[in-house]
């Protein structure tokens, strides 16, 4: 009788252990996805391909406006080796909202963007601005990275080109 209480008291003992909820990180994973946006803007500045490109997932894609989207992190590298590779080119963004989910595996910012660079075709330099969202994924290391970075241009695009074939 007495093994049985004992055994019935440790049974009891571990099942609660294990019932407990793990422990809330969202303020601390909210406070790491505003720093990552911080250290991003200033990898975009020092143009370190390195450094933005490791922001993304393997599976992640980029959505920008006027370009076609990018799928896959190699994908995304060569987009924004192109990008880079701009001596126009400047990104600034600011986060100001970040949400995280309460298993603390997913969260996402949302923010409004500065946007320079050479437009392909025209060859002129371009200014836009407009708004974002990225979502992230906690990776089994901790580390979050960019599932899906989207941004939508507040930038009216520039009026057709006469037809100079039509009069």
């Amino acid at each position: 009788m007495k093994t049985c209480l004992v055994l019935c008291a440790l049974a009891t003992f571990v099942l609660a252990g294990c019932s407990q909820a793990p422990p809330d990180t969202r303020e601390a994973d909210i406070k790491a996805l505003k720093d990552l946006e911080i250290r991003w803007v200033a990898d975009y500045a020092a143009k370190d391909l390195d450094r933005v490109s490791s922001n993304y997932a393997e599976d992640a894609v980029l959505m920008s406006s006027g370009m076609p989207a990018s799928a896959g992190k190699d994908a995304i590298r060569k987009t924004l080796k192109e990008m880079l590779a701009d001596p126009a080119f400047s990104l600034k963004f600011q986060t100001a909202k970040v949400e995280v989910s309460k298993g603390s595996d997913t969260g996402f910012t949302q923010g409004t963007y500065m946007l320079t660079m050479t437009e392909p075709n025209s060859k002129k330099v371009i200014n836009d601005h407009g708004s974002y969202v990225t979502t992230y994924r906690k990776q089994a290391d901790g580390a979050w990275k960019a599932v899906a970075d989207i941004s939508s241009s507040e930038v009216p695009p520039p009026a057709p080109m006469p037809d100079k074939g039509k009069k």
